[in-house]
């Protein structure tokens, strides 16, 4: 088959083309930087969200098109038609962010925050959860049957692991770095289903090219859940075997710790829910009973992280925010670059109500 993969340079995407690579496909991926071909993978430097560059990349004919690019609502409106026209199947990357609480499993049919949520405020932003909802409903009233629908929940993988909203460079760098993980009291308690990248990857692969996925969506996860406070302890054992020390951790209020947060909704519209999943559907067609054991896989990928030591720069401002309420501090040459120095100093060191004086002028 030919297939275009729009942006899949992250953790599933890269996966993802490792497992049709080895089924001999014609595969081109889209990446902002240059990359050389690799054995049956050709890779096109462009940005897919330029719709000149993406416009000529859909002259061509495709058999399928795997899209994980994050558009606003109003750019995926306009271009759907040309993705759709383009292929025989248009593989549309959602999220199970969409989804309202539920006090049982989550499927495919389970009410979305969109359709149920009475908060006005909530639902008058393009905040990530209602952008994917809107945009599959853009699907469905396309009037084609050749797009699927894919909803991957929490991953994780080589250089991404989570904690609650929290990607790595937010806690483990703190903790690698003689600080204290900062967690929320809240979430200790609440269920959550986290699935291994690759794994998500062969979920995909088995729905590429399949006829019974044309016109479905897909949750794409598997079924054991665990609470934030096993991943919390597992990512805790594993950094006191490594360093020899167990790390230091406070849980804040949940107001404290969205304060720091640049992503409030996602606290509150999903880590706050109990996120469990019944992964019949997917179950259809592909075999569940291969996923790998999530807690172990979890603890694999921590200790190749620790082992690597490698990190994207912490977001100073909530580094910052974070160290002046525990009373903490960042040692600047730790920070590259004199303008995110000057940025944790400011927050962490100026007056709060000064800050929001400051910001409002």
């Amino acid at each position: 088959m030919k297939i275009l993969a729009l942006g899949a340079t992250g953790a599933i995407g890269g996966r993802l083309i490792e497992t049709l690579g080895s089924q001999e496909h014609e595969i081109c991926v889209t990446t902002r930087r240059a990359r050389g071909p690799a054995g049956p993978v050709r890779y096109i430097q462009g940005n897919a969200q330029d719709d000149a560059f993406l416009g000529r990349l859909l002259e061509q004919d495709w058999d399928v098109i795997v899209d994980f690019m994050v558009y606003d609502t109003a750019s995926f409106h306009r271009r759907v038609d040309a993705l759709l026209g383009a292929t025989g199947q248009y593989i549309f990357t959602s999220s199970a962010r969409v989804f309202a609480d539920s006090s049982v499993p989550l499927d495919e049919r389970s009410p979305r925050l969109l359709d149920v949520s009475s908060d006005a405020t909530f639902l008058a932003t393009d905040e990530y959860a209602l952008t994917k909802a809107r945009q599959e409903d853009i699907l469905h009233a396309s009037g084609q049957g050749n797009w699927t629908i894919i909803r991957p929940y929490i991953t994780f993988g080589e250089g991404r692991l989570q904690l609650g909203t929290l990607e790595k460079e937010g806690w483990l760098y703190r903790a690698l770095h003689g600080r204290s993980i900062v967690f929320c009291d809240a979430l200790v308690s609440k269920w959550t289903t986290m699935t291994d990248g690759g794994d998500v990857a062969r979920m995909i692969a088995a729905l590429v090219g399949n006829p019974g996925a044309l016109g479905e969506d897909f949750n794409l996860t598997g079924s054991k859940a665990m609470t934030w406070g096993d991943v919390l302890s597992l990512y805790l054992d594993g950094i006191e075997l490594h360093l020899g020390v167990r790390p230091k951790i406070v849980l804040q209020s949940l107001e404290n710790f969205c304060r720091s947060s640049h992503s409030v909704p996602q606290v509150t519209y999903d880590r706050m829910y109990d996120r469990r999943f019944d992964p019949a559907k997917i179950g259809q067609l592909f075999d569940l009973s291969s996923l790998t054991d999530c807690l172990p896989t979890l603890k694999a990928r921590l200790r190749a992280q620790l082992d690597s030591g490698n990190f994207l720069s912490p977001d100073w401002r909530a580094e910052g925010l974070r160290d002046r309420e525990l009373g903490e501090r960042a040692a600047l040459r730790e920070i590259s670059g004199s303008k995110p120095k000057l940025r944790y100093l400011y927050y962490r060191y100026f007056p709060r109500g000064m800050a929001r004086m400051t910001r409002g002028q």
